[in-house]
């Protein structure tokens, strides 16, 4: 017999890659360039030029037993180090490797973290909107997601965060710049969150983590940047990946940071280790440590999603539609006219445009627009979304 479950899984696929396949084999009939496909988060921008050329470096200087041999369980050391660096630099922290356990992308660090931390009963907070995949994490490392709904402006709701909280509530997930409206959430909007989390640890005498999933942290298209969340709450555990801000997707190269303040660091971090290895996740990709290691100062060319940005979202609010305003990642969340994401994308689809219908992020009445592509495809889409709207409009 096998798991149904994990068959379950195996066959029901992910909303978004389907998608994606299907403008796949779209392009091979029509043609790429007559496809707008806007589905998956995957970075048009190239890998900055630093990448490029220490993956040069390595293979033309050094031995394949440099860069191709295993690293220790928790990453290469010196690489932890200077991850370690970079963010004592920026953010004023003392940590040092024992803070930083490497992993294969956000997604990896995510499910050795609910690996770690979750016991019978356990439940994870989850703030929607949010990334449809964080479902299938919880449940499959055994915990229960708890939806949490956002406020007006797709913020964090407090009040209803608190109704949410009991004694089985182990966590807190956090996306910002958020997947899949790219709002960044505001420093007073986090405080109070982290003020309610203290409160309710003292209540339950018990630690509530706050995991902070940061693939976007460093794509942000204002001034004021996202509050880094362990100089807020000592609880904090943090996922990262590269994928984004070094455009490195199919690598699968990013952290967890337990910082010195999570009590009981020490356990922690060797839980953090533990759960790795249960799930096969020890030593990251050795040959992509070393390059982390020479461009984790390396910052994200962020021009042409500006770029897309900024036309879309003036474009679309002058048709009348109601859109967040991303003031971070590569994502936009566009209101459905009728409040119905999935019948917005299926009348899009006739012009071969490919957006993600909302109801998996948990809001059904919205579609997810991502602009991480040339800008020619962003400018001819403003012709279909008038058209769409045209055809809402004439139904009213």
């Amino acid at each position: 017999m096998i798991s149904k479950k994990m068959l379950d899984l195996g066959t029901k696929r992910s909303v978004i890659r389907d998608i994606f396949e299907y403008g796949n084999k779209l392009a091979k009939e029509i043609g790429a360039e007559n496809v707008l496909d806007f589905s998956l988060g995957n970075p048009s921008t190239p890998a900055p030029r630093e990448v490029a050329n220490t993956i040069k470096y390595m293979v033309e200087g050094l031995s394949p037993k440099d860069y191709n041999s295993y690293t220790s369980s928790a990453g290469d050391t010196d690489t932890r180090l200077e991850v370690a660096k970079n963010l004592n630099k920026r953010f004023s922290t003392d940590y040092t490797d024992k803070n930083i356990f490497m992993t294969c992308g956000a997604s990896a660090s995510l499910n050795i973290i609910f690996k770690a931390i979750i016991e019978s009963d356990d439940e994870i907070i989850v703030n929607i909107p949010y990334f449809p995949e964080y479902k299938v994490f919880i449940e499959g490392q055994g915990g229960k997601p708890v939806f949490a709904k956002c406020s007006e402006n797709l913020c964090l709701d407090i009040s209803e965060i608190e109704n949410k909280i009991n004694e089985n509530t182990k966590a807190i997930l956090i996306n910002s710049p958020n997947n899949p409206s790219g709002v960044i959430y505001p420093k007073e909007n986090l405080s109070a969150l982290t003020e309610l989390l203290e409160r309710k640890q003292n209540e339950y005498s018990h630690p509530i983590f706050l995991i902070s999933d940061e693939p976007y942290r460093e794509l942000v298209f204002t001034d004021e940047k996202p509050e880094f969340l362990p100089n807020l709450y000592n609880n904090t555990l943090v996922a990262y990946s590269w994928s984004k801000s070094l455009s490195l997707p199919g690598e699968r190269i990013g952290y967890i940071l337990v910082p010195n303040k999570v009590k009981n660091h020490e356990d922690v971090f060797a839980t953090v280790g533990g759960a790795a290895r249960v799930l096969g996740h020890v030593c990251a990709p050795s040959m992509f440590q070393y390059v982390v290691k020479s461009c984790v100062d390396v910052e994200p060319n962020i021009g042409v999603y500006r770029t897309n940005r900024n036309i879309l979202f003036k474009e679309l609010l002058k048709m009348g539609y109601t859109v967040a305003n991303p003031d971070g990642a590569f994502y936009m969340f566009i209101k459905s006219p009728n409040n119905d994401g999935y019948d917005f994308c299926e009348r899009a689809k006739k012009y071969h445009m490919l957006l993600v219908p909302g109801e998996g992020f948990g809001m059904k009445e919205y579609v997810r627009l991502s602009f991480c592509v040339e800008t020619k495809k962003i400018e001819k889409s403003i012709d279909v979304f008038k058209k769409i709207i045209s055809e809402y409009d004439g139904e009213k």
